[in-house]
């Protein structure tokens, strides 16, 4: 299903049509992979974003993160599934000045 997508988007909606709550789950997911940078500033990881996508917060997993880290990936794929999260294929396409890995999305925006 997602083997052509670059990214995997996991939506706030459960399978049933259910929000996923708390809220600001997307934000909490993200922050696991965060990191402080030279600036003292928290940034998220450039594999992991949370976004908003037709009114519904959501998580976009860059799929080279697979490679990178297996058991991030694992986590991730795991955490959506046990909270019976829906889940779509990304973009299929690299942004522009991107290169496409090996590997194989929709769109989605950024949240505030």
């Amino acid at each position: 299903m997602f083997l052509d997508a670059l990214e995997i988007v996991i939506l706030g909606t459960t399978l049933e049509g259910r929000q996923f709550r708390p809220s600001d789950w997307a934000e909490r997911l993200c922050g696991m992979m965060s990191v402080f940078g030279e600036d003292r500033h928290l940034s998220y990881s450039p594999y992991l974003k949370p976004m908003m996508t037709s009114g519904v917060r959501c998580v976009v997993v860059d799929r080279e993160l697979e490679q990178i880290d297996p058991a991030a990936y694992a986590f991730l794929l795991g955490f959506a599934r046990d909270n019976e999260l829906t889940m779509r294929p990304g973009r299929r396409k690299p942004r522009p000045g991107q290169t496409a890995p090996a590997g194989g999305a929709g769109d989605a925006t950024p949240s505030p």
